[in-house]
């Protein structure tokens, strides 16, 4: 929903706006312009002017949509998908939203930004991973594969106090990749908020464009997967973490060849002794 928004075209009250709607879509749906206005110190004329700034007819028109969002539960999103493949074919469809995805994907993937990443990734003493929910699964492939490089990687938990037993470890000699997708949990902004103090570097990878506090990340890294109300894709990101670990391999293009060299090593010497899982 967020995703079509310039940013960096709203004017100063304009980000203000986005700011406050984006961590507090609960409430907005119910308020007026006047009451939105009072709260920011600002003129009813300027929240009236953002909605067509921000692609909306009139705050009727956003909150509609906004509504729809609540809406939008996995069922909702699995019987959208369901609808659109009625008329067509499904391995055609899927094929059409997985280009799309990564097309939008690479058009915000600036190669200056993911070789900071990879730069900081392959310095880091550790880097641990927060990867909540259905990024599980990019998780342990970037771990595995990252592995093999000789790079330190931790899985951290995906809530509770639990989290709080890594974080303690955590300095600036440290990365933290953090998936954020959709809205903000608690434990993203706690990351956050102790990165502050333990310096440690935040790459948070985003299916947002304006993903609230993103600024306090170190590096942002956007991964289409589709409205709120779709069927989200894991192309996107996967697509990501892909370019992650081949920059890796080539930023230490010698030791990663030879580590790999060893590994083909072991497998000859050892791998008939050995059951494959």
């Amino acid at each position: 929903m967020y995703k079509d928004w310039n940013h960096r075209a709203f004017s100063p009250n304009q980000r203000i706006i986005a700011d406050f709607i984006q961590k507090n879509e609960q409430r907005v749906v119910y308020m007026t312009e006047q009451e939105m206005a009072d709260e920011l110190h600002l003129s009813i004329a300027s929240v009236s002017r953002f909605w067509k700034a921000a692609g909306y007819k009139h705050a009727k028109d956003f909150k509609n949509r906004l509504r729809f969002r609540f809406e939008s539960t996995p069922s909702v999103k699995m019987r959208d998908a369901m609808q659109r493949s009625d008329d067509t074919s499904l391995p055609q469809l899927l094929l059409d939203n997985c280009s799309h995805h990564l097309q939008e994907t690479r058009r915000y993937l600036s190669d200056d930004v993911l070789k900071r990443a990879v730069d900081a990734i392959s310095t880091a003493r550790i880097i641990y991973v927060y990867s909540p929910g259905p990024c599980a699964g990019l998780a342990e492939l970037m771990i595995y594969r990252m592995a093999r490089f000789g790079l330190q990687m931790k899985k951290m938990v995906p809530s509770g106090h639990e989290l709080l037993e890594t974080l303690m470890h955590a300095d600036k000699q440290d990365v933290l990749l953090v998936f954020g997708f959709v809205q903000i949990l608690p434990e993203i902004e706690v990351i956050l908020n102790h990165a502050r103090e333990a310096n440690y570097q935040v790459i948070l990878i985003t299916d947002r464009l304006v993903y609230p506090r993103s600024q306090d990340a170190d590096i942002v890294l956007y991964a289409g997967r589709g409205e709120v109300w779709e069927f989200h894709s894991m192309v996107g990101p996967t697509y990501i973490i892909e370019n992650l670990i081949l920059g890796v391999g080539l930023a230490n293009r010698d030791s990663s060849l030879s580590k790999l060299d060893k590994l083909q090593q072991l497998r000859a010497q050892y791998g008939g002794k050995l059951p494959r899982s």
